[in-house]
């Protein structure tokens, strides 16, 4: 029996990556020990992208696809050995003076940022409720990948080509504009200092009403301290919103629209944002899906590009 044309291909492009997969990996863990240290992590990531390539066919190809998702978790990780404050002057004051002049609040006499305000209102059901929120912002466009994955592949690649231009376009303006969050004023003023370590800020109320240490341990390796600006928590919801409506998801519209409204009010109520700069990461996210749509209308290159990505994770007939 003839091997089929997608067998063909696929063995090829298999046997390459015997060898070209663990080099890649022996490579990534190298060049990161030298350029920020060695992080468990790196171990996790290794072990997730080798075990799905070796595994099966049918994960060779979900990693393959998911590949430009690794991308962006190396790039967001690398930027610990480059701080944005070290390239450019970081805005505190100019930022939240900026805040409270258009979306300030008046109180007692006072007039507040919005983070200031909710700082002096929180409650115990807005403290868990946005917590829930905020612990999805990553697992929901991820799981929305990997659905899209497996039910309509033209889709998921347009959307994880989106996820990802979004986060470099935040990047640059990181490097750009480095800002701080509403938590560092509160907690150092209006003077620059530099911080190796994050704050939970409102988010340790949640950790501390159910005696854990999610947020915690998240914050304490964060990345980038000064990259309030745009903010990328409000920029992926947005992009799974747009790409299920796209989809035609159903009832599940309502959720991912309940969900991205969730993730712009925790942000600003958990003061990690203020609201300009989730309007800004609003703004990124709308950006990213005009540039790739666009692209997909104008561009014959681009959609080859996505052609050979689909060749590559098509299963075999």
């Amino acid at each position: 029996m003839l091997p089929s044309s997608s067998e063909a291909t696929a063995a090829p492009a298999f046997r390459h990556g015997v060898w070209l997969v663990p080099a890649l990996s022996l490579a990534y863990l190298l060049f990161s020990y030298v350029l920020i240290g060695f992080r468990p992590e790196q171990l996790v990531l290794i072990g997730l992208c080798n075990g799905c390539y070796f595994l099966s066919a049918t994960s060779r190809r979900f990693i393959t696809g998911f590949s430009i998702f690794v991308v962006f978790w190396v790039l967001y990780d690398y930027m610990r050995a480059f701080p944005n404050y070290a390239y450019r002057a970081v805005d505190v004051a100019q930022l939240y003076g900026t805040e409270k002049r258009l979306f300030g609040i008046q109180h007692q006499g006072s007039l507040l940022t919005p983070n200031e305000f909710w700082l002096l209102h929180h409650t115990a059901f807005l403290d868990v409720l946005c917590g829930i929120f905020y612990l999805c912002w990553v697992p929901i466009p991820l799981a929305f990948a990997g659905y899209l994955f497996f039910r309509n592949r033209q889709l998921f690649f347009e959307f994880s080509l989106t996820f990802l231009l979004v986060n470099l376009m935040g990047f640059v303006v990181y490097y750009l504009h480095p800002a701080a969050p509403p938590w560092y004023v509160q907690q150092h003023g209006l003077v620059f200092q530099p911080l190796t370590m994050g704050s939970t800020a409102g988010l340790a109320r949640f950790d501390s009403f159910f005696g854990v240490s999610i947020f915690k341990s998240i914050y304490a390796k964060n990345a980038n301290i000064f990259a309030a600006m745009p903010s990328l928590h409000s920029a992926y919801p947005a992009v799974v919103l747009f790409y299920a409506l796209k989809n035609k998801s159903g009832i599940f519209n309502i959720f991912f629209l309940a969900v991205m409204l969730g993730i712009w009010f925790a942000a600003v109520y958990s003061s990690h944002h203020y609201v300009l700069d989730v309007l800004a990461g609003v703004s990124i996210a709308l950006t990213g899906i005009f540039i790739i749509q666009f692209s997909l209308a104008k561009s014959s290159l681009f959609n080859r590009f996505i052609a050979s990505f689909m060749q590559a994770t098509a299963p075999a007939a």
